[in-house]
């Protein structure tokens, strides 16, 4: 269920929420949220979803150590964006590490923090298309419980300090 929004109420702040993964566009997305969050007094949340790991395999052990290395793996790649936002904006966003689908655990995030007021996402620039999570979120955005900002892989840190 998709909580009220509370963002601009008093005693909340809102967030912006950056989805984190390995493309190479997803540093855009962190660093139009960083400089968005600290000029609006906004602040910024990271998620990053992992692929859940079967549990019903043979060697359970090596299930919990995949999860495990996915969870180390997780959290460096979040320490990396997380410097990024410090570096660009001065920010130091929280962060949250998910198992599932991804589209299915950005919209649980949304509806347990009612202080997320807007998804940023980035576009990937090549000829396939803007990429999965975007092209997805893309299709159900009608019905979205918030706005999403799509941030264009190509515009430059110039560029994007001119808008956000």
């Amino acid at each position: 269920m998709i909580r009220k929004r509370r963002s601009y109420e008093a005693g909340h702040r809102p967030k912006l929420l950056v989805v984190i993964d390995d493309s190479p566009e997803c540093d855009r997305a962190v660093y139009y949220a960083s400089r968005r969050a600290a000029r609006s007094g906004a602040s910024m949340i990271m998620l990053l979803v992992i692929e859940p790991h079967d549990r019903h395999q043979q060697w359970l052990g090596v299930a919990d150590i995949m999860r495990a290395e996915a969870y180390e793996s997780a959290n460096a790649m979040l320490d990396r964006f997380a410097a990024r936002a410090q570096a660009v904006a001065g920010i130091k966003p929280d962060r949250a590490i998910r198992e599932g689908d991804i589209a299915e655990e950005i919209l649980a995030l949304i509806g347990q923090d009612e202080d997320i007021a807007i998804l940023v996402l980035a576009a990937a620039s090549a000829k396939e298309g803007p990429g999965p999570l975007v092209s997805n979120i893309a299709k159900t955005a009608g019905t979205f419980p918030i706005p999403v900002s799509i941030v264009p892989a190509y515009l430059s840190d110039e560029e994007l300090d001119a808008v956000s």
